[in-house]
């Protein structure tokens, strides 16, 4: 391959300012902006000597086809979505320019990539994909990444991967990062970009640590489908500058991709939210070993008005400009329209559009916007509708690592079609631009630099129409190189015992605490709450934490799992119960969880049911690591909660050193500003999880108060099977799941005989079977209307095959029932109108339809039976629970067994929470 060096610049070029019909030439698309600008000298094209930065340094683009499948019948369009990032759109070639000048030499260096796949058919098999530029700081070399030509007749499965590949200028070479293809083809790699040391980060399928886990869990090893079921979950990664020591830093159920290392070191990515919903792409950032994973930017932020239209915005593949701020390219709705629209975000001062952090000093927080178009010197008006834009359209913009204000930008000149010839904006009226049936020209989007700082624009690359330019950047030293951060440091930053245990720890200041605001000032306070002589256990709102783990889901074909199996709701997905600890009586928190595993809490009281909303981001913490968190929020406030440089505050200011709490007792004696589960954790170890809500007083002096008993709602009080796993928390491990299934531990609770039996003469009195009374036949094989409505028995559902019928009646509405005659029918009752009169029946014609007796026939309709359990959780099923209490139905379930149906209930009343109980 030939050196890019020892070609002159670009000299003077002029043109003739007249109204022209232009095909796509260079010089017809120079014509066409010089039209859109008026001629106006501040925009017009340099006119001076070369720039020697663009001299010197050579340009680097992907230009693809917009027709990925040509056909006669039916071709396919490039699309690009941002759920599915390993999405192939044949037809993209890598270019590199010795510069950024317009008759500068141009090779393509992926012409021959696989020419050793070369069949009669050349054009199909070198239809490659080409993606994710990114330059090293000194601008000697960059990473894109290549997907090989499609192989014909194989399964999706057998199809290649995306590779990470590496370009060095010095030799103008270009090799595949992993040699081995073994290893290459592992997954797909993307979005790879340079730490300041030399390893690469990149976002990628591998889920090498998610997938050894699984086999530690005891499930088959697999490469789990993001939360939607629909592609194969990317999460960030790192490995050597050869391709070895790949190691997986994050671990969401959903895509965490496009890795951007920022100035100060930290990694800014982007992280699809789809837990319970999908709550949009948000900006998180963490450090390059992965710790210290917060959300920093866009939880409500994705409706915004632009241009007077309500758009949803996702925040996806950051950039940084040499001055530190945050550019992103907003992207439109529709995958196949190509238009971006600049805009900076301010990610320091701002956690959403227009709610600062606490410690910005912002006061107002609706007249100031953390989203603002890109600022430029051009009267540039990018957006991404379908209407006439005069500023033309954008696909791409890279901003030069200096601070000179260049960008290389991808642009389409504003053009429409006017008598079949095709005319630049410019050359319109004000009356013909405002004319609507106007059609725009096919799209002919070409490589520019524009430079903000004086004013010019200079055409780098020119394209055809039927291509665009996706993307471009410069082998140019940056101005600013990031900086390095170490990886923590087991015995400094990371706790050994935890490292060696491959667990992390939370630590909860306060549960009370809300965005700052003590959610318990109508029990006295945390300062009330904490003291136990004035606040015994019983009265403490919050009792336990219980840890919920996503269940990573399987493709197809290693498990084909039925949207059945999820039972009434598949928002939730499965989901395994990790633990149980107690709740402190300050609100406070410390326990040690399984580390590099996605991880929820919610908070219990007493019963076992779940106080609040469902935590909606995913939790994951590095070995070692240990988490801190001033508190809760509630799920549609906006405060700066999860954020640590942007949260208030905590509510818990913790101890004053040296003395027991106050009125507690002295066994725990604190330091200055712990919590109490802070000082537990000093005195007695990091709490470990429990399989029970397990409680035994530490605080009272019984010198003072009495001490609080003792309680343990435990799966070795039910005389139903317990649910799978609890065994492991004997002697708990990181790997310590629990499961419940409904037919497995659930049904059995409503079979389960129960006789009240006479102590003295053993005679039974009652069976109280729930089965008994909750089933379609009595004692004597006599139909009955089951009690409640509600019918209980483990037969197949004729609903649902799939389901007991059990099940279907606790969530799904049903008919009211009647027994007549010794058979039971669905109950049918008189319709009434607005004003309760009878509604009568009546023909086409509008006529009542009389009966045999000559009397009008009332309309009937059957009466609904509301499901009486939600899967939105215990406390959203009252009419259960409270029945489970009334005279007639107390102490028929035992607490534990009531625990049991809460804590099931809480993470979603899954029919079943594991892919693999009902596999073939």
């Amino acid at each position: 391959m030939k050196p890019f060096f020892g070609l002159k610049g670009l000299g003077r070029k002029t043109f003739d300012n007249k109204v022209l019909g232009y095909k796509a030439s260079i010089y017809q698309a120079l014509m066409a902006f010089l039209l859109v600008s008026g001629c106006n000298t501040d925009t017009a094209l340099k006119d001076e000597q070369p720039d020697p930065v663009l001299v010197e340094y050579p340009v680097v683009y992907i230009q693809r086809d917009l027709i990925t499948q040509p056909s006669d019948d039916n071709p396919e369009s490039a699309s690009f979505q941002s759920r599915n990032p390993s999405q192939f759109n044949p037809g993209a070639q890598l270019f590199v320019k010795r510069n950024a000048f317009t008759d500068s030499p141009v090779t393509n260096i992926t012409a021959e990539l696989f020419a050793d796949l070369i069949t009669e058919d050349l054009d199909t098999i070198q239809r490659i994909d080409i993606r994710d530029l990114s330059v090293s700081d000194d601008g000697q070399q960059f990473l894109v990444s290549i997907r090989a030509p499609e192989i014909a007749d194989a399964d999706e499965d057998e199809q290649p991967s995306w590779n990470i590949w590496r370009y060095q200028l010095s030799d103008q070479s270009l090799t595949r990062l992993i040699d081995s293809d073994t290893t290459a083809e592992q997954g797909d790699d993307l979005m790879a970009s340079f730490l300041p040391d030399g390893r690469i980060i990149f976002a990628s399928t591998r889920q090498r640590l998610s997938r050894a886990i699984l086999l530690d869990e005891g499930k088959p090893q697999y490469t789990a489908l993001d939360e939607s079921r629909d592609n194969e979950t990317f999460n960030i990664h790192l490995m050597n500058d050869d391709g070895s020591g790949i190691e997986q830093l994050t671990f969401n159920l959903s895509h965490d991709f496009y890795p951007l290392v920022l100035q100060d070191g930290q990694i800014l990515y982007s992280r699809w939210d789809d837990m319970g919903g999908d709550h949009g792409i948000n900006l998180y950032k963490m450090n390059p070993d992965g710790t210290d994973n917060e959300l920093m930017f866009g939880w409500h932020s994705h409706q915004m008005i632009l241009d007077e239209q309500d758009e949803h915005i996702e925040f996806v593949k950051p950039q940084q400009l040499p001055n530190g701020n945050i550019l992103m390219l907003l992207s439109s709705q529709d995958e196949m329209n190509y238009q971006k629209r600049p805009v900076t975000i301010n990610i320091d001062e701002y956690i959403d559009n227009q709610q600062a952090t606490a410690v910005s000093g912002e006061t107002d927080n609706t007249t100031n916007n953390a989203i603002n178009d890109l600022p430029l010197s051009f009267d540039f008006k990018f957006n991404f509708a379908d209407a006439l834009s005069p500023s033309g359209r954008l696909t791409h913009l890279y901003p030069l690592p200096d601070n000179s204000q260049r960008y290389l930008l991808s642009w389409d000149l504003c053009r429409v079609v006017v008598e079949e010839q095709i005319r630049a904006c410019g050359q319109l009226t004000d009356e013909q631009l405002l004319d609507q049936t106007l059609a725009l020209a096919d799209p002919l989007y070409e490589l520019w630099l524009l430079n903000d700082a004086d004013g010019t624009q200079q055409l780098v690359a020119n394209s055809e129409e039927g291509k665009v330019i996706t993307e471009a950047l410069g082998m140019q030293p940056s101005s600013q190189p990031k900086a390095f951060i170490a990886d923590q440091v087991i015995g400094n930053e990371l706790d050994p015992q935890l490292h060696e245990e491959l667990a992390a720890a939370i630590h909860i200041r306060s549960v009370y605490d809300f965005d700052g605001q003590d959610s318990s000032s109508n029990q006295g306070g945390i300062s009330r709450l904490s003291d136990p002589s004035l606040t015994p256990a019983s009265e403490l709102p919050a009792r336990f934490l219980k840890i919920v783990r996503g269940v990573p889901m399987p493709p197809d074909e290693v498990r084909d799992i039925a949207n059945t199996d999820f039972g009434r709701s598949r928002n939730q997905l499965m989901r395994e119960v990790i633990g149980y600890t107690p709740i402190q009586p300050d609100g406070s928190v410390k326990i040690k969880v399984p580390a590099n595993v996605p991880l929820a809490i919610s908070v219990l009281d007493s019963n076992g049911q779940r106080i609040g909303g469902r935590h909606s981001q995913w939790i994951s913490l590095q070995a070692g690591e240990t988490l801190q968190c001033m508190g809760c929020h509630t799920g549609n406030s906006q405060l700066p909660h999860g954020r640590y440089d942007a949260q208030a505050d905590s509510i818990n200011t913790g101890a004053i050193g040296g003395s027991a709490y106050p009125n507690a007792s002295s066994n725990i004696i604190p330091i200055q500003g712990q919590t109490m589960a802070q000082a537990d954790a000093m005195v007695n170890g990091i709490a470990e999880l429990s399989a029970s809500l397990r409680y035994d007083d530490i605080w009272t002096n019984p010198a003072i108060s009495a001490l609080n008993p003792s309680m343990n709602l435990s799966y070795e009080n039910l005389t139903t099977p317990a649910p799978n796993g609890s065994e492991c928390f004997n002697n708990w491990t990181p790997y310590c799941r629990i499961q419940i299934n409904y037919e497995e531990h659930i049904q059995p609770l409503w079979d389960l005989p129960r006789l009240a039996i006479d102590e003295d003469t053993l005679e039974v009195l009652a069976d109280n079977t729930c089965t008994v009374c909750h089933s379609n036949v009595d004692d004597n094989s006599l139909a009955q209307v089951p009690a409640g409505q509600l019918e209980l028995i483990a037969a197949p559902s004729i609903d649902q095959i799939a389901h007991l019928t059990s099940y279907r009646e606790l969530f799904f509405n049903d008919v009211e029932q009647e027994e007549v005659d010794g058979i039971v029918i669905d109950k049918l009752v008189e319709v009434l109108d607005a004003d309760g009169n009878v509604v009568y029946q009546v023909d086409a014609d509008g006529e009542l339809i009389l009966d045999a007796e000559g009397n009008p026939v009332p309309v009937l309709t059957t009466v609904n039976v509301p499901a009486i359990i939600s899967t939105n959780g215990a406390r959203a099923s009252s009419r259960f629970f409270n029945t489970m209490n009334d005279e007639t139905h107390q102490n028929m379930l035992t607490a534990d067994e009531l625990k049991l149906l809460s804590e099931w209930i809480d993470i979603g009343a899954q029919y079943y929470n594991t892919p693999f109980y009902a596999q073939d």
